[in-house]
């Protein structure tokens, strides 16, 4: 098991291999689908983005509201596969990586062999263990998208899998 402070440089991201369990700390953004759209069309319009995507991570999630005393609630890895129209060119703006469920595209894998970046899986039906690594969120785009808003989370040992690493290696290619 890996330990990795959140952001990557080029070389903690090449020493990753595809099926290498890592704990995560750092800052990640939530998007999903309906922010995914609100980005590009920011992107398209030529306006500034809510939050820096330079060495930035997306985590596909959709928080549930936080209980009492907590800083998320029940957040879970959503389907990957939705996001791939935009991921592609979210890491050639500086993206480094994503962190979601599933496998992605071939035209994913090639995009993160372009720019150096990597995919890393998270466990489906466990949004309870997730939450609870979850240190600090705060609201940064989109309130309107409730759960599929964009938080800034702040996370202490995310357990994944490196699943598509920056040579192009996949988990789900083997």
């Amino acid at each position: 098991m890996k330990t990795l402070t959140l952001p990557l440089s080029d070389e903690e991201i090449s020493a990753l291999s595809a099926g290498d369990c890592v704990l995560l700390s750092g800052t990640v953004y939530t998007a999903r689908d309906a922010a995914h759209k609100r980005i590009f069309a920011l992107l398209d319009a030529d306006m500034p983005l809510p939050f820096p995507l330079k060495d930035a991570f997306l985590y596909y999630t959709g928080p549930c509201p936080a209980p009492e005393g907590n800083a998320a609630g029940s957040c879970g890895p959503t389907t990957s596969a939705r996001m791939e129209p935009y991921a592609p060119r979210l890491l050639d703006l500086g993206l480094r990586g994503m962190i979601g469920k599933g496998e992605m595209s071939e035209e994913v894998r090639k995009a993160l062999i372009r720019r150096g970046g990597v995919y890393f899986a998270a466990i489906g039906g466990a949004g309870a263990l997730y939450a609870n690594t979850v240190k600090k969120s705060e609201l940064v785009a989109f309130s309107d998208l409730l759960s599929e808003a964009v938080y800034r989370f702040e996370v202490e040992g995310f357990p994944a899998v490196v699943a598509i690493d920056s040579r192009g290696q996949s988990i789900y290619k083997r």
